[in-house]
């Protein structure tokens, strides 16, 4: 293993999250990953902590995100331990101390905060599908200091 000085470390650090800061992720030098993982569209949104563990050959997706739970009256407090050949879908949540077995699927979008067993595959329930009459679905923000709505690029004020 390469040793650098203490200042040279430093800069390496901050070299890393400079770069990772680019990407808008977080992946702490202070993860353990046993070897490199598969991220197939990028680091775009990825966030690993560092008490995280990362078994070999894992597939990681966009905006996955991979978190300690540090809440102190916690029963799952600490970071979660991945397996071997897990496969984390775009979006999916895996917080606190969890263990997620080897050869797992975890869908997209998924939360996952218990352990999942070895050849196991995760998946959120079946999305509700609630009708409603005349939504409004505007954009609303304050541009300027006027309250307003944006269509086709433009902003229209609202008087309220």
């Amino acid at each position: 293993m390469l040793k650098l000085d203490p200042t040279r470390k430093q800069e390496a650090i901050n070299k890393y999250y400079d770069f990772l800061n680019k990407k808008g992720s977080w992946i702490s030098h202070g993860a353990k990953i046993l070897s490199e993982p598969i991220f197939p569209h990028g680091l775009s949104g990825i966030f690993i902590s560092g008490g995280a563990t990362i078994g070999r050959n894992c597939v990681i997706f966009q905006q996955v995100t991979i978190g300690s739970n540090t809440l102190s009256d916690s029963s799952s407090q600490g970071a979660p331990t991945i397996g071997d050949n897990v496969y984390i879908g775009a979006g999916a949540k895996i917080i606190g101390k969890v263990t997620v077995g080897n050869n797992v699927r975890i869908g997209a979008n998924a939360v996952v905060v218990t352990d999942v067993p070895d050849n196991s595959v995760v998946v959120m329930n079946k999305p509700r599908i609630i009708r409603k009459e005349n939504m409004d679905n505007k954009f609303y923000n304050i541009v300027n200091g006027v309250y307003g709505y944006h269509i086709d690029g433009k902003f229209f004020p609202v008087d309220k």
